[in-house]
């Protein structure tokens, strides 16, 4: 099977070296050797072991009938978009780790690869190579998910991490992530929450079988979370986590992505640093859980060439992936229910006055606060109440 990679950053270059290094292991188990005959890329890599295999123009792959597999590892939307709907329509299959292409238009491209009798695959796009999408495809169909809860994003659980563990600041957290690479210059996709907001759009769109917008979960960032917090937190036996969560509520889904508080026997409080963890609850199942790394070059590129190898299994045949177009109708976040940490600087005769049975944290962190935990209430009148009160900070409790 001939394969073209189309970018040849992290990802992209990851994907040649898996198929290098194991090609004789994925020959086995794909049934024929596995060959990498293009990669796309406007710039040039002058001494790199694949410079004869470049290509500038991406009508070279689409146009060439040996083929057979292309993986899109450009990122973005666009135009990895109009590029890999051209390769799905001259009919190539296509693999991705790209989660904003995938949450933007997965549903449209599934929809042409099946029409064309060939596969399009994001594996890779959720969790990088935990094996969590492939799982809800096939192991998990014979159930009903009830809930979908995650921590998608390595950058902001390395960051959550340190400030548990060394009280480091958000500031000087996310300068030594930058640092390290975790974090990019810009680092608002990962802060703000938009990076797993997405992830977990996908995960419910592939669980109802339609479309979720990415744009109607609620996603709220870490930005506001101090130090202060994480002191309250171990005083609770607690640690707080950026999580992702999709719950079935009658016949749609709550969505949400937003800083937790969690008991430290929760399975997800121990899943630290750049480590993901996806917590999955089946009407028939139960609890499972997958784990692994969320991100990186080889964990990502190893999920993506188990794609290239499902899809060679399956050159001659669509998997069918249920993801309609049709927009799926989310519950209105406010509508949703949880139970809430607060610091505040009113008085505990305030507080009660307001929220009436709640639980004061013993011994407040920071002079002249009160802090604390409601019973469960709606996000709507969480809202109204906090209104009338002077809050610092406020986090959800899982």
């Amino acid at each position: 099977m001939k394969v073209a990679i189309m970018g040849y950053g992290t990802i992209g270059s990851g994907v040649a070296e898996v198929l290098e290094v194991n090609q004789e292991l994925l020959a086995e188990r794909a049934g024929e050797s596995l060959e990498v005959k293009y990669i796309l890329d406007l710039r040039d890599f002058p001494g790199d072991k694949n410079e004869d295999k470049l290509v500038k123009d991406y009508k070279v792959i689409a146009e060439d009938p040996e083929v057979g597999i292309v993986v899109e590892a450009m990122g973005g939307v666009h135009p990895a978009y109009e590029f890999v709907k051209e390769m799905l329509l001259a009919g190539k299959q296509v693999t991705t780790s790209n989660k904003n292409l995938v949450a933007e238009k997965g549903a449209e491209l599934i929809a042409i690869a099946r029409e064309k009798g060939i596969n399009f695959m994001f594996g890779a796009s959720v969790g990088g190579g935990i094996p969590n999408i492939r799982p809800l495809n096939t192991c998990l169909t014979a159930d009903e998910i009830e809930e979908i809860t995650g921590i998608l994003n390595g950058t902001t659980n390395y960051m959550l991490t340190r400030m548990a563990d060394e009280g480091v600041s958000f500031e000087e957290v996310l300068k030594d992530a930058q640092a390290k690479g975790y974090a990019e210059a810009d680092p608002t996709a990962d802060v703000e929450g938009f990076d797993p907001c997405r992830k977990i759009a996908i995960l419910t769109s592939l669980v109802c079988g339609q479309q979720v917008d990415y744009q109607d979960i609620y996603t709220e960032g870490i930005t506001k979370i101090t130090t202060e917090d994480f002191a309250y937190a171990s005083q609770m036996d607690r640690s707080i986590k950026l999580l992702a969560s999709s719950k079935a509520v009658d016949d749609s889904y709550s969505c949400m992505v937003a800083p937790f508080m969690l008991p430290k026997s929760h399975p997800l409080c121990n899943v630290n640093d750049v480590f993901n963890g996806v917590f999955v609850h089946g009407n028939m199942l139960g609890d499972t859980m997958f784990y692994g790394s969320g991100a990186g070059k080889l964990p990502t590129a190893s999920a993506v060439v188990a794609d290239i190898v499902d899809m060679t299994k399956h050159a001659a045949r669509n998997v069918f992936i249920e993801w309609k177009p049709e927009k799926k109708q989310l519950i209105d976040y406010k509508e949703s229910k949880n139970s809430f940490f607060v610091r505040t600087t009113s008085s505990k005769e305030e507080v009660a006055a307001v929220f009436g049975d709640v639980a004061f944290v013993k011994d407040p962190v920071v002079p002249g606060e009160n802090a604390f935990t409601t019973n469960v209430m709606t996000e709507a009148d969480f809202a109204d109440k906090a209104e009338k009160i002077a809050v610092v900070n406020r986090i959800r409790l899982a």
